[in-house]
């Protein structure tokens, strides 16, 4: 679906990270999360006592610094600038008693101290589970840009905000009273305080672009220059095989400022959707070329150039110029032996992708997923040379770690992934959907180890001061020793799994044979730590504090003086 646009020349400077902030998913353009010059990371903690209405007495934690609630479910990531949290959750636990019921909040919170500063409300559309889901916050994570705030919203939207709320007074959008009881509502504007959000302008792209998010819009937006590159979120209806509106584009690029219209992709995307599109951009400069990396929700990758052109077909739309697209499934993962078409939500069918490429020298590191809700499966986990050009599935994927190229393979390397990877010192690191952890080499995608959790993963990992962080399902967060884990890998001849159970690790290597260690080397390789709830979300560390939400709670983690090594 095209839409009309004036022609925007970007300025393509990258808006650099300040000192230790995180301030977008992925914490820079690239989406690599990775921690540099982080210290003092805790590989312990202990959450705490909470009361019956979810207060925590911070006299049974250790080496917590705050506790903040949250509402009930809270799946996306803090982003952390200029002395704020920016994190999106549901009205659970309403801090604004003028707001009852189900809605999607925005939190602002005091960096320092996780006070609550001021909270964006956005009404539920009351489609349902098929484009809102019920009791769903605010999924997206915020993209901070000086003082602005960039979000995703439950209803379709892109808003851009003001980073210090109504404490400066009302610019831009004037309707914040109206907007936060309904736009379409027969309800009268709320009063206005300084606890709410300031909006500064919104897009809407169902009613602009004609997109249908399907269960919930969820993209992390990416600043370039004066230019927005946002997911859309598109997707198919109720009935999980009509695509509403095949045209409406995937991947769109509005102006940072005004909040218009600047281009879109129309790569056909729309046409191939699996499921929905819940993925976020990714900016990289190869061999002095910006270019920018989407994951479809047809299961291919795609790099764009920056800056949009004209429409060669029609000259009045802005559009994006792709440079390379590659597909994220191998042709057995698509068709049969017969050549039929598998079935989208088959174990070992194809997948779309909800995690981020990351972009790392030259290359695009992603694993393919699907929803959740569609349980595990085949996955498979690419690494793509970023300098080439046309369809480049076959001559561009550097290698894979998953199933063969061949013949299907019964017992995938990797499952489906919802999983951002974190690249550092020559490593990638990734989480599946299983519960599975792998380790695998940047340059080959030869298997060092891999650590079996047992429990699903939602979230990301996160690599600092030399150990990887990621949390499970079941709550437990993960925390795995570097070097620890190269020299125990190294030990058994490299690709062994592992396990952790009653404080014993046991070494499966590669011809199949368990070996368990002695407890007393536990600590030097992994260590769990229980939360008390499932964490969805991805650890992040900021400003020397390492961040991890559960489903209903931020913890502010930093070692104490007395206890740093």
């Amino acid at each position: 679906m095209k839409i009309r646009s004036a022609f925007l020349l970007a300025s393509l400077v990258s808006v650099p990270v300040m000192a230790q902030d995180w301030p977008m998913w992925g914490r820079d353009h690239s989406r690599n999360m990775v921690a540099p010059n982080a210290t003092y990371v805790p590989v312990t903690w202990e959450a705490g006592e909470r009361d019956d209405d979810g207060n925590t007495d911070m006299k049974t934690t250790k080496n917590i610094k705050w506790v903040t609630k949250l509402g009930s479910q809270s799946y996306g990531n803090a982003t952390i600038a200029g002395g704020r949290i920016f994190l999106g959750t549901n009205n659970d636990s309403p801090r604004d008693k003028r707001y009852q019921g189900d809605h999607s909040l925005l939190y602002c919170l005091d960096e320092k101290t996780g006070k609550f500063l001021w909270q964006l409300t956005v009404p539920k559309i009351g489609s349902g589970k098929v484009g809102d889901w019920e009791y769903l916050g605010i999924a997206s994570s915020p993209t901070i840009d000086g003082d602005r705030v960039y979000i995703t919203t439950n209803r379709f939207e892109v808003i851009c905000l003001d980073v210090n709320g109504q404490a400066d007074g009302n610019q831009g959008y004037q309707n914040e009273g109206k907007y936060q009881v309904g736009l379409n509502t027969p309800r009268p504007p709320i009063e206005i305080t300084k606890t709410d959000a300031d909006i500064i302008w919104r897009f809407d792209m169902g009613e602009e672009l004609g997109t249908f998010p399907h269960n919930i819009t969820s993209s992390s937006v990416l600043v370039v220059g004066d230019l927005l590159f946002v997911s859309t979120s598109n997707g198919v209806d109720w009935s999980h095989t009509n695509i509403p509106n095949p045209k409406a584009p995937s991947l769109v690029v509005l102006n940072k400022k005004t909040g218009k219209l600047a281009g879109e992709e129309i790569a056909g995307m729309g046409f191939r959707i699996m499921h929905g599109g819940w993925s976020s951009p990714t900016l990289g400069n190869v061999d002095g070329r910006d270019l920018v990396f989407f994951a479809g929700p047809d299961g291919i990758v795609y790099a764009f150039e920056v800056t949009p052109v004209k429409d060669p077909e029609d000259p009045e739309f802005m559009v994006l110029k792709e440079v390379w697209r590659c597909d994220g499934n191998l042709p057995t993962y698509r068709f049969d032996k017969a050549g039929k078409p598998i079935k989208y939500v088959r174990p070992d069918g194809p997948s779309e992708f909800i995690s981020t490429p990351v972009y790392y020298k030259n290359r695009v590191y992603i694993a393919i997923g699907q929803d959740p809700e569609h349980g595990e499966g085949v996955g498979r986990l690419l690494c793509i040379d970023a300098t080439k050009t046309g369809d480049i599935s076959k001559d561009g994927v550097i290698w894979d770690y998953g199933a063969t190229r061949d013949s299907k393979d019964t017992n995938p390397k990797i499952n489906r992934s919802i999983s951002t990877v974190s690249i550092d010192q020559g490593l990638v690191y990734v989480g599946d959907y299983a519960g599975w952890i792998h380790c695998v080499d940047a340059e080959t995608g030869k298997l060092l180890w891999k650590h079996d959790s047992l429990a699903h993963i939602w979230g990301s990992t996160l690599v600092a001061d030399g150990k990887v962080y990621i949390g499970n399902e079941d709550g437990i967060v993960n925390v795995f020793h570097i070097e620890g884990m190269k020299k125990l890998a190294e030990e058994f001849g490299g690709e062994i799994s592992t396990q952790l159970q009653g404080g014993v690790v046991t070494v499966t290597d590669k011809t199949g044979k368990k070996t368990k260690l002695d407890k007393s080397r536990t600590e030097s390789l992994l260590v769990e730590v229980e939360m008390p709830s499932s964490v969805f979300s991805s650890p992040i560390y900021a400003n020397g504090v390492l961040y991890i939400g559960t489903s209903s709670h931020l913890y502010a983690i930093e070692e104490k003086k007395d206890e740093k090594k």
